[in-house]
C-alpha cells in the first residue's frame, strides 16, 4: 500500500472514531444533566471542552501516528532537513490560546450565575457535623425557625455485610432536606467542627462548610423528586456516611411539610418547662443515643476503647452529673467528641444524658430539659 492510500485509510479511520466519541451514549459514565438550569449550563459547558479536548487528542496522536507509519525508515523514508519553522512555532502557540480564550466566555459566566446567590426565596443553612448535617430554615420570628439534624439511614448490619443492602446503600437519612419546586433556594454552608462539602450534583452545589466561615450557594430546582449527594471532603473515620438527601415536592407539599415541623418545634419549646417523668427522659434519651451517640460508644455502651471510652458502670456517666453535662453540651477538645449543645434541643439533651446515667447497669440521676435550657442561655 503505497503512502496516499495509508493515509487516507488513517484519516478515515480518525473521523470515523471521532463520530463515534460525538455519538455516543455517556448518560451511565458522563456527569448528570440535573434538574437546575445551572446544572444543565455546567453540564453542556463540560461536554464543549470534552469534545474540543477529543479534537485535539485525535488531531495530536493522530499526526504523531500517521508520522510514525508513512515516515519510517523501513519503507525507506528520508528524514527532513530542515530545524525549524517560525511560522509553526507561532501557530501552536497562538491557536491554544485562541480556544483558551474562547472557552473562557461560557465558564466565566457560568461561574458568575453559581455566585449570584442574590434574591432567594427561603434561606436554609446547612451545618456540617462528625458525622450528620444539620439544617435550620430561617426565618424573621424565631419561633417559626425550623431546626433539624439528618443522620444516615443505613444500619451497621447492612455496612459489615450481615444484611441485604438496600437501594439506596448508604444514601438514606432519616430527616430529609425538603424545598419546594421553582423557588430560589439559597444554602448557607459552614460547619461546626472539621471542613466538609456540601455536594448535591443535580443541582450542581458543591461547597466547602468550613468552621468560622459561611459559603453561599444555591438552587432552583425545577423538578420534582429526590435527590441525593454525599460529603465531598475527607472529615473522619465515617466521612463516607455524610449523605445529602433532598427532596423536591410542590408548593403546597412544602407549606404543610414546614408548618407540621413548625408546630412540632413550638410543642418542644412548650414543653421544655415542664417536669419530665424518668421514663420519658429514657425513651426520648433512648432514641437521641442510637442516633447520636450509638456509633462510637456502641448501643450497649461498651464503647471501641480506647478512642471510644465504653459508658456502661464506668467513666463519666457514673461520675458527677455536671461534668457529664459540661462534655455533652461543650465536647471534648482534641477527642472525637464533638459539642451537641447545639445541635440537639434542651428535652434531647437531658434525655441522653438520663439515658447514659441510667442504663447498663448505671443507677445514676437524671436532668431536666429546663435545667439544660437554662445553661444554654434560655430564660
Amino acid at each position: 500500500m503505497d503512502r496516499a492510500k495509508q493515509c487516507r485509510w488513517l484519516v478515515a479511520l480518525s473521523l470515523l472514531m471521532t463520530a463515534g466519541f460525538v455519538g455516543a451514549d455517556w448518560s451511565n459514565i458522563n456527569m448528570r444533566q440535573g434538574v437546575t438550569e445551572i446544572s444543565r449550563e455546567v453540564f453542556d459547558l463540560h461536554m464543549v471542552m470534552l469534545y474540543v479536548c477529543i479534537v485535539i487528542g485525535i488531531v495530536v496522536f493522530g499526526a504523531m501516528i500517521i508520522s510514525m507509519l508513512i515516515h519510517r525508515k523501513s519503507i525507506g523514508a528520508i528524514p527532513a532537513t530542515f530545524h525549524d519553522s517560525t511560522m509553526v512555532e507561532i501557530g501552536w502557540t497562538v491557536v491554544p490560546v485562541i480556544i483558551l480564550v474562547i472557552l473562557a466566555f461560557p465558564a466565566t459566566q457560568t461561574l458568575n450565575a453559581m455566585y449570584d446567590a442574590s434574591d432567594a426565596d427561603i434561606d436554609i443553612e446547612v451545618r456540617g457535623l462528625q458525622w450528620k448535617w444539620q439544617y435550620t430554615y430561617l426565618n424573621d420570628d424565631p419561633a417559626k425557625e425550623v431546626s433539624f439534624i439528618s443522620t444516615m439511614l443505613t444500619p451497621a448490619d447492612e455496612i459489615y455485610n450481615r444484611a441485604p443492602k438496600r437501594e439506596n446503600y448508604l444514601l438514606d437519612v432519616d430527616n430529609e432536606l425538603v424545598i419546594p419546586v421553582n423557588k430560589r433556594v439559597r444554602f448557607l454552608i459552614t460547619s461546626a467542627d472539621v471542613i466538609h462539602s456540601w455536594w448535591v450534583p443535580d443541582f450542581a452545589v458543591k461547597k466547602d462548610a468550613i468552621p468560622g466561615f459561611v459559603h453561599e450557594s444555591w438552587a432552583v430546582a425545577e423538578k420534582v423528586g429526590t435527590y441525593r449527594g454525599k460529603c465531598a471532603e475527607l472529615c473522619g473515620k465515617d466521612h463516607g456516611f455524610m449523605p445529602v438527601v433532598v427532596r423536591v415536592v410542590e408548593q403546597e407539599e412544602y407549606d404543610t411539610w414546614l408548618a407540621e415541623k413548625q408546630a412540632e418545634a413550638a410543642e418542644v419549646f412548650n414543653t421544655i418547662g415542664k417536669t419530665w417523668t424518668e421514663a420519658e427522659l429514657m425513651a426520648e434519651g433512648e432514641a437521641v443515643y442510637n442516633q447520636s451517640c450509638a456509633s462510637c460508644h456502641q448501643a450497649n455502651g461498651q464503647g471501641l476503647p480506647p478512642a471510644f471510652p465504653a459508658l456502661a458502670g464506668q467513666g463519666l456517666s457514673v461520675g458527677p452529673i455536671a461534668e457529664h453535662i459540661d462534655i455533652v453540651l461543650n465536647g471534648k477538645a482534641g477527642t472525637a467528641m464533638q459539642a451537641f449543645g447545639q445541635q440537639l434541643n434542651a428535652a434531647q439533651l437531658a434525655g441522653v444524658i438520663t439515658y447514659e446515667r441510667n442504663s447498663w447497669g448505671n443507677k445514676g440521676d437524671s436532668v431536666q430539659p429546663s435545667e439544660i435550657h437554662k445553661m444554654l442561655g434560655g430564660q
